[in-house]
């Protein structure tokens, strides 16, 4: 198999996918099975370029590919010159909270930044760097300055009055504070204060936990905190499409630990808060900006924990009426992703095996009727149908080639044959009574 891969999401692939993980570079050497999935979001991200925004919900059972998908999607929309992120929500991460639950999802989603040229994360002060360098470009031909006086420290003030145009055109809430921010770390970057730049990119990401200390720092009056993150979000996706970005798309993975949270009120406040966000999104109130929340068919239909359970939710996200599993609807906001079939699932071996041998260099005695006598061994045990994910299916074959690759000599069919099935599915429904009572 002719594969166009470089050697470092080779080894990303093989190593993340033996972990149990999705790797963070490299998914579109191993897409099989989601073309209609990915044209209907190019179509979307067409849209967001022209200044609209979407939120989508990509639902499917434990193991079905919807951190794989996440991560396809980021990949498509940094090609697209989009700024990426993704953030798991976790019990300490959420969109609400009063105990720093909601700045902590923040700080994630500013941390893990990507663009193009740095698609594994942490690239807002290279964002930071690109914009304040076309500030001073600007500000020089207007004032003709030559380009190599611009950063005199006689220019500053000259700089941060453009500075604080442009982020006054950009900015909504909280905007007097996040152009003094910036402009602080302007000043860092042209004195090279790298302890202020660092002091102006924590407070940008949310990690200042106190006013006081901020004020300390910066002489800020606020920081980002539970009730402000969103706005500053969208102040950020207005920043990256001033810089010349098509748009801020923002992925949210483990959604179900919004559907385990203990308490009505609080999953109610969260749920809230996606109402807010889908209503801002789709009624035009911003621009440019991509949410994808990914989850599982309970988080979204459960109808007492899950979104359903938010009933003006639940008249926005109920499945098209006239779709069925052969007809499909890839422009409503719920996508659903099905389950790989057995041929999708053999191309997918084929690539990893291919793969693997470019990771170790070696060439392993398994052929395609191997691959096939693999999945006929394995989809044939009991409690396959119910338990079998493509994320087990993905792992155990590498650990079999893995061990015909030091043991060439051994039998491949006993070794396919002692493979047991387990159920690895976390019982989330169960675990949510459990925790509410």
């Amino acid at each position: 198999m002719n594969l166009n891969i470089k050697p470092k999401e080779v080894t990303s692939i093989i190593n993340s996918l033996l972990g149990g993980v999705v790797p963070k570079i490299g998914v579109q050497h191993i897409t099989v099975g989601r073309s209609a999935e990915v044209d209907a979001f190019l179509h979307a991200l067409e849209d967001v370029k022209n200044g609209h925004s979407i939120v989508k919900f990509w639902i499917g059972d434990f193991g079905s590919g919807k951190s794989f998908m996440m991560h396809l999607l980021n990949t498509v929309a940094l090609k697209q010159k989009f700024v990426v992120t993704n953030a798991d929500f976790t019990p300490d991460n959420r969109l609400y909270s009063t105990d720093g639950k909601a700045v902590a999802l923040y700080a994630a989603i500013m941390d893990n930044i990507a663009i193009q040229t740095k698609p594994e994360g942490g690239a807002l002060p290279t964002l930071l760097d690109k914009w304040i360098e076309q500030i001073m470009i600007t500000t020089a031909q207007e004032n003709e300055i030559p380009l190599t006086e611009i950063r005199n420290e006689q220019y500053i003030q000259l700089i941060q009055k453009n500075i604080l145009k442009t982020v006054n055109e950009v900015t909504e809430v909280g905007g007097f504070d996040f152009a003094h921010v910036i402009m602080k770390y302007y000043e860092g970057f042209i004195k090279q204060d790298e302890q202020l730049r660092r002091n102006a990119l924590r407070w940008l990401k949310g990690e200042y936990k106190t006013k006081v200390e901020a004020r300390q720092d910066l002489g800020v009056r606020e920081i980002i905190n539970d009730l402000n993150h969103y706005d500053m979000l969208k102040n950020f996706t207005k920043l990256f499409v001033s810089i010349g970005y098509s748009g801020f798309m923002i992925n949210l993975d483990e959604a179900i630990n919004l559907y385990k949270i203990s308490t009505s009120a609080m999953r109610e406040k969260n749920y809230e808060k996606i109402l807010s966000i889908y209503n801002d999104c789709f009624q035009g109130k911003v621009g440019n900006l991509f949410i994808n929340f990914a989850g599982t068919a309970e988080f979204l239909e459960n109808q007492r924990r899950g979104l359903f359970s938010y009933q003006a939710l639940k008249s926005r996200l109920e499945t098209n009426k006239f779709e069925s599993q052969s007809v499909r609807d890839f422009a409503q906001p719920v996508i659903r992703l099905m389950p790989l079939d057995n041929n999708e699932i053999f191309v997918l071996l084929k690539k990893l095996k291919a793969i693997f041998e470019l990771n170790y260099k070696v060439e392993v005695n398994v052929t395609d009727d191997d691959i096939l006598l693999f999945m006929q061994e394995l989809y044939n045990k009991p409690g396959a149908k119910e338990f079998l994910t493509p994320r087990e299916v993905i792992r155990d074959f590498l650990n079999a080639l893995s061990v015909i690759r030091q043991n060439p000599t051994l039998d491949k069919q006993q070794l396919f044959v002692d493979i047991q099935v387990q159920d690895e599915r976390p019982n989330e429904s169960l675990l949510a009574d459990i925790e509410e009572l």
